[in-house]
């Protein structure tokens, strides 16, 4: 697969991103997208060949697969990344709506068509909160999907046409394990810097208004 889009589509959020913000896209960047595309893909690449059971049952042991693998792990974090990742794209169609109606009527409409302020900043705080709001989905589907976050070494299945219960062995299971945790703790760091966005974006723009409508009152 190839994540050229995405990268652009961050390097493009970027411009317009607060410092939280531009963290945020760091954080994406470097330790998803490169971990992804560089140890993760390869680790599961082949998962399905690596699962065995056994018995040699015709269509046990993809039945069993399929149990205890509904969706790929590694298809999972490609759609996270991408959904994640989309709102961002909300911005970035906002500033070129502002740059071409200035273009339209020929004239100044905007200090910087980049800032972030008035329909611009309910743009961004919209995107912050799809983002936030897509990541938690996502931990929850992976918690509901695989009963944790966890890769057991062995699973017992007696799903039909399995003839009794098998012991079927995953492979790699530390090694997949230590990459589920750091895609789980960059993801909540993801939220976390999310919210912190959020927050800052809020209180900043909520002082300005007091402090506005304090020096209107004076004079």
């Amino acid at each position: 697969m190839s994540w050229a889009f995405l990268r652009n589509l961050l390097s493009g959020v970027n411009k317009y991103s607060t410092g939280i913000g531009r963290i945020w896209v760091a954080v994406v960047f470097m330790f998803r997208l490169l971990v992804y595309v560089a140890a993760a893909e390869n680790i599961w690449k082949h998962e399905h060949d690596e699962f065995e059971c056994n018995i040699k049952q015709p269509g046990c042991e993809n039945v069993c697969f399929d149990h205890f693998f509904p969706v790929s792990h590694i298809r999972l974090w490609a759609l996270q990344l991408i959904m994640v990742s989309t709102p961002s794209l909300l911005v970035v169609f906002h500033v070129a709506y502002r740059e071409n109606r200035e273009k339209h009527h020929n004239q100044k409409l905007y200090k910087n068509p980049g800032k972030i302020d008035g329909g611009l900043l309910c743009t961004y705080l919209i995107s912050l909160i799809l983002k936030t709001g897509l990541e938690i989905i996502f931990l929850v589907l992976f918690y509901k999907l695989y009963n944790g976050f966890k890769i057991p070494r062995l699973v017992k299945c007696d799903i039909k046409p399995c003839p009794n219960t098998v012991d079927c062995y995953i492979s790699k299971p530390t090694e997949k394990m230590i990459f589920l945790y750091f895609l789980v703790a960059t993801s909540c760091l993801c939220i976390v810097l999310n919210l912190s966005e959020l927050s800052y974006l809020i209180c900043k723009y909520s002082i300005k208004c007091y402090l506005k409508r304090h020096v209107k009152k004076q004079h």
